[in-house]
């Protein structure tokens, strides 16, 4: 599917063929394309929990305001990021690079980061946003449809999945087979409510 197709067509599907499985290569490929999304400083906060256990499916629904996509969709994905990423090793994550340009990046990242955890959530939870979009757009392009959700117990679900200290939890996805077409977009805003030129207007 071309890549703008696969942008305007996904929608957010909340009715799922319960007895459709993705296969375990499809799964990869999906997750491997999320893994190509930017982050700051290549930290890649990212950390993908897929969920496989159908009772845990069920306890996250639970907690979920009882979504049935949470356990009818093929792949449910609990979106996490590891806060602490930036002082995590930060050689690994420019080990192919020139080996000035990772001194540099690499004795920077503890400086940008430390003492500021602001700034590392807001950098863990924009890396997941960025990785769940990627996510969802792959998932068009295979023919899957894909709902992004935010409607649940953040503490319930962090523990469900024993989310450590120092992660963050962001929305969850489910990717699989829809069987009912989303609504019609109920009130797209126009270009020019939502595109600013240069700077506000005091």
């Amino acid at each position: 599917m071309d890549t703008f197709d696969a942008i305007y067509q996904r929608r957010s599907v909340k009715q799922y063929d319960p007895d459709h499985r993705l296969t375990e290569e499809e799964v990869m490929t999906l997750l491997e394309a999320a893994m190509q999304s930017p982050t700051s400083f290549n930290i890649q906060h990212w950390r993908f929990v897929v969920v496989e256990d159908s009772e845990l499916r069920k306890q996250i629904r639970a907690v979920g305001n009882d979504q049935a996509q949470m356990t009818d969709a093929s792949l449910l994905v609990v979106m996490t990021g590891d806060v602490k990423a930036w002082a995590k090793e930060p050689e690994r994550y420019w080990r192919n690079a020139p080996a000035a340009v990772a001194e540099t990046l690499v004795n920077w990242m503890g400086p940008f980061h430390e003492g500021d955890e602001e700034l590392q959530r807001d950098e863990a939870m924009r890396s997941i946003g960025m990785a769940m979009q990627t996510l969802m757009i792959a998932a068009k392009a295979m023919g899957y449809d894909s709902c992004p959700m935010i409607g649940f117990d953040r503490d319930a679900v962090s523990k469900l999945i024993n989310l450590p200290d120092d992660h963050v939890i962001g929305p969850m996805v489910a990717i699989g087979r829809g069987t009912k077409p989303a609504w019609p977009k109920p009130g797209q805003l126009s270009h020019d409510e939502v595109v600013v030129k240069n700077r506000f207007e005091g």
